[in-house]
């Protein structure tokens, strides 16, 4: 067994979706979120300059967070169940790790075994209407470096190991993770150079191979 501590991203990695571009797209801005989403991901911004000014935008409210929440479920990458049981019938330390909405992304993290302390996003909160109010802006996952923050917290539970699409998921190297980048549903030149092994199938169970 390599790696005691097993990490994922969600959005294009356990997912098929971004999730603020499928909100973008609910509330008819799809083509300019979707451009800011790609270069934070492509790390031609810096995801803080954009995460901010996405929600402002969007101004998702729970209604949406819900219908997101499904979503995440229903286009779930093959083979993303598979590799969550076996890991967990292993005894692995599985978590979820995303710049996401934490509320859209816990049903996912539900359904694949993981309870909710294994799943750190980020937060967004709701007026009483149900209208949205704001997000966790303190939270390292809305900035650059904050997905290695938060590895270096779960490193000491051994060995550690991060997949994602990214190139946040990229910066949990600086915190000691081995990191594979998935391919699958986004293939990014970044990933490809900075991951330690990158797999370009759509087939998330390929990442057991080296797990």
């Amino acid at each position: 067994m390599k790696f005691n501590t097993i990490c994922f991203d969600c959005d294009s990695t356990l997912s098929t979706i971004e999730g603020i571009d499928e909100l973008a797209k609910r509330a008819g801005l799809g083509d300019e979120m979707a451009a800011l989403t790609d270069a934070a991901m492509n790390g031609t911004v810096s995801l803080e300059a954009v995460y901010g000014q996405r929600l402002a935008l969007i101004k998702p409210n729970k209604d949406s967070i819900d219908w997101l929440s499904e979503l995440y479920i229903a286009e779930q990458v093959t083979g993303v169940k598979e590799v969550f049981a076996q890991l967990l019938a292993q005894g692995r330390h599985v978590h979820i790790i995303s710049g996401g909405l934490r509320p859209a992304i816990l049903p996912l993290a539900r359904w694949l075994g993981l309870t909710e302390t294994h799943v750190h996003a980020v937060d967004i909160y709701f007026n009483d209407d149900g209208s949205y109010d704001h997000y966790e802006q303190n939270s390292p996952l809305a900035r650059n470096g904050g997905k290695a923050d938060i590895v270096r917290q779960l490193t000491g539970s051994g060995s550690l190991a991060m997949i994602g699409d990214g190139n946040t998921d990229m910066e949990a190297k600086q915190a000691g993770a081995f990191v594979i980048g998935f391919g699958g549903v986004v293939d990014r030149p970044i990933v490809r150079k900075l991951a330690d092994v990158f797999i370009a199938e759509a087939d998330l169970k390929r990442v057991l191979d080296y797990l």
